[in-house]
């Protein structure tokens, strides 16, 4: 059986780091993945936030843990995983992706200008090699 899931969106919060009793790191976040469905009653496609709740363990999630803040962009390939408890008399359950692999995109570094000079260098006929 296959339990495969990859999901490109944007986190809803900065990331939060716990450990588990043993110290093991583990990393939390929401993402906000966009669906496009068509408005039966207007005709147009909207837009539909699902919002998944992302783990990641491991001392590589610890390290990039600050950089995964509200906003950002990331791709997550991992698995899903289903869990159930009870609180305070309620059943209660989740599916979440558990991270195998989390990447963010470059931010960009600014439009690329070449340098000016403050004059255009003169070319004269008779330097010109041909």
């Amino acid at each position: 059986m296959i339990n495969q899931v990859a999901i490109a969106g944007n986190l809803t919060r900065d990331a939060q780091l716990k450990r588990t009793a043993s110290g093991m790191p583990i990393v939390s976040f929401t993402v906000a993945v966009n669906e496009r469905r068509k408005n039966n009653q207007t005709g147009e496609w909207d837009n539909y936030a699902n919002y998944i709740d992302v783990t990641w363990f491991g001392n590589y999630a610890e390290k990039v843990s600050g950089s995964l803040e509200k906003g950002t962009l990331v791709f997550v390939g991992g698995k899903l995983r289903y869990t159930q408890w009870e609180r305070e008399g309620q059943k209660r359950s989740k599916v979440e992706v558990i991270a195998e692999n989390v990447v963010t995109p470059p931010k960009p570094q600014g439009q690329f200008t070449p340098p000016q000079t403050s004059q255009e260098p003169e070319l004269y006929a008779d330097e010109l090699p041909f």
